[in-house]
């Protein structure tokens, strides 16, 4: 089915997102909804069951005096209670601020602070102590929601079943509360503050209205892509713009998502769930590659060999059809050997009935698609920010460019300014920053587009490719621009061991780099080459180590221009992390932390 730029659609969108998601358990009440892990099994609900402890909760939170677009904390990682209190602070007419698990907690009071929280629910005991530690400084916070009922205090904590029983009993004099309240919510009321993490200065909350999380689920279902039928495994930080995109699609489609957050069961899940989609960002995709690529070549002889001829004959086959060409008859035969005995075998890794992934939240390394798409396994590369709901544009499964971001959503405006930076304009660009009059005016030209600080080009069939963040664009001394995310990808898809690589050398007179590899990757290394034992520290100091990356190294600067040729580079002793400061929650570097952090040892390398 071609992509579908028909924007009739917008006529017809539900009023918000508590009408949306009214509507759907209506329409759908019987089907499957949300599964989530209980000890070791999944527990499973329908639309219907979902639906009604949304009310209650909704009610609970009517019954404590939440306001219209009063704003409600989610302190929490991705289960399925913070789908349950987000669907339940929209049909209260409230607006949902997302707090990551990992955010401290002074930047967790500021949050909470700066959007006025009346209420918040916090997962556990670690997320609740940060609250009772600045609560001094929450004026407006009235009572805390916990998911461990074992927190409740009777005062100002609470549980979910507390708060759900409040609602019954609001319910029983008002019963058609929530209803009301939900026609009552206008598109152009605010739904989410979520707070970007930045990497300098404060965290902005990006005001997000309803239509523009109601545009992003129905310009997805208006592709005819997704319906009742699919799955969708949901591990991804609600938290986050993505994940968020994500539930609104299911409201608008009604396919069931599978939902648990823990990032090490993410591969162990698929095998379980069995889904037929699943939103990912890139470096999942980048450590699934280095796995079965290091599993093969530890394994050597044979298996190595027909795993690498395997490749081959996709990639061959690959390059004919996207070029429109016949595929010989005795490639063919070849290709659906090794189908047989090893693209189904990767795809099996992923459930076996993947139609699609989708990547975004940074920028996939076309090589890395490429692999995967020999393999039988399409990732659908989109692009967009939370300044505008997440999702601008998507590659579609009949319609599609690997190394692309793809075209445009209907109703979606996308214009490449004189300084090459992609401007966006649409129902899904956010309201303003809460608070900052005037980030919110560098943000937003004088015509109302936003400026998202990408470089980009649209080719001849309106497909963008994002080429660099404007800011990390930067000069040597010699006069060359050097474009770091596309060297720093490239690397990583030569490299099965790397986790991160990081490019400088802005005014300098050659390029260089930082490396940290992954902890996993590298241990099986060290196991299949007699170093079984070592530290990730001793390993990246060990000899054997230095050559193995600067064999790659190599093998990256034969492919670069010799000016972004990569002069010296150094092993950090540790892996970059959320926890550590270095990553944001989407996996993201924060670079200028990175660069603080080894500013000596960069200027050694010039020293």
């Amino acid at each position: 089915m071609p992509i579908n730029h028909d924007t009739s659609f917008l006529q017809n969108m539900p009023k918000n997102c508590a009408v949306q998601f009214l509507d759907r358990v209506e329409h759908s009440a019987n089907r499957e909804a949300f599964r989530f892990p209980r000890g070791e099994a999944w527990e499973s609900v329908t639309w219907r069951q979902a639906g009604d402890r949304v009310r209650r909760l909704a009610a609970g939170l009517l019954a404590l005096g939440l306001e219209s677009e009063q704003r409600v904390g989610i302190a929490s990682s991705t289960r399925y209670e913070w789908i349950l209190a987000d669907l339940a602070v929209m049909c209260a007419g409230g607006a949902t601020t997302t707090v990551y698990p990992s955010t401290g907690g002074e930047d967790t009071a500021y949050i909470v602070g700066d959007s006025e929280c009346r209420i918040v629910f916090v997962e556990d005991e670690s997320q609740l102590q940060k609250l009772r530690d600045h609560r001094d400084e929450l004026p407006a916070l009235s009572k805390v929601v916990s998911f461990d009922p074992a927190l409740a205090d009777g005062d100002w904590v609470i549980s979910l079943d507390q708060l759900s029983e409040l609602g019954d009993a609001h319910l029983a004099e008002k019963p058609d509360s929530v209803d009301e309240v939900a026609r009552a919510i206008e598109p152009d009321h605010l739904a989410t503050l979520i707070y970007t993490s930045g990497t300098t200065g404060k965290p902005k909350g990006v005001r997000t209205l309803h239509k523009a999380w109601v545009f992003e689920g129905e310009a997805i279902k208006a592709q005819n892509i997704l319906g009742e039928d699919d799955l969708q495994f949901l591990w991804l930080p609600m938290a986050h713009s993505f994940g968020k995109v994500l539930l609104s699609t299911q409201l608008a489609c009604g396919f069931a998502t599978a939902i648990d957050g823990r990032v090490d069961k993410i591969v162990d899940n698929l095998g379980i769930v069995k889904p037929t989609f699943m939103g990912a960002a890139p470096r999942i995709f980048e450590k699934a590659h280095a796995r079965i690529v290091t599993m093969t070549a530890s394994e050597g002889g044979a298996k190595e060999k027909i795993f690498k001829k395997a490749f081959e004959v996709g990639t061959a086959v690959d390059q004919l059809k996207l070029a429109g060409k016949p595929i010989p008859v005795g490639l063919k035969v070849q290709h659906a050997l090794f189908d047989k005995l090893v693209f189904s075998k990767v795809r099996d890794r992923f459930g076996g009935r993947v139609k699609f992934f989708i990547s975004g939240s940074a920028a996939l390394n076309a090589d890395i698609a490429a692999w995967f798409h020999a393999a039988g396994i399409l990732i659908l590369e989109g692009y967009g920010m939370t300044e505008n709901a997440a999702g601008a544009t998507v590659n579609h499964p009949d319609a599609y460019k690997l190394g692309t971001v793809g075209q445009p959503f209907p109703g979606t405006e996308v214009r490449i300014a004189e300084d090459g930076e992609v401007q966006l304009h649409g129902p899904h660009v956010m309201a303003g920053y809460h608070n900052r009059a005037e980030a919110t005016a560098d943000a937003i030209t004088a015509d109302g587009w936003l400026r998202t600080g990408d470089k980009g080009e649209l080719d001849a069939d309106g497909f963008l490719k994002i080429t660099g963040r404007i800011k990390e664009l930067f000069k040597t001394s010699g006069g060359k621009y050097i474009a770091p995310p596309a060297i720093e990808a490239k690397f990583k898809a030569i490299c099965p061991y790397a986790s991160q690589f990081m490019v400088f050398g802005a005014e300098r007179n050659f390029v260089s780099a930082l490396v940290t590899l992954d902890p996993d990757a590298i241990a099986g290394w060290a196991a299949e080459n007699g170093k079984q034992g070592k530290d990730y520290t001793e390993l990246v100091n060990d000899e054997a180590v230095q050559a193995l990356v600067a064999d790659y190294v190599e093998q990256l600067n034969a492919q670069l221009n010799r000016w972004e040729t990569v002069k010296k580079w150094k092993l950090l002793d540790h892996d970059l992390t959320i926890e550590s400061g270095e990553l944001t929650p989407s996996l993201k570097v924060k670079r200028n932390v990175v660069e603080a952090n080894n500013s000596d040892l960069i200027a050694s390398f010039y020293g």
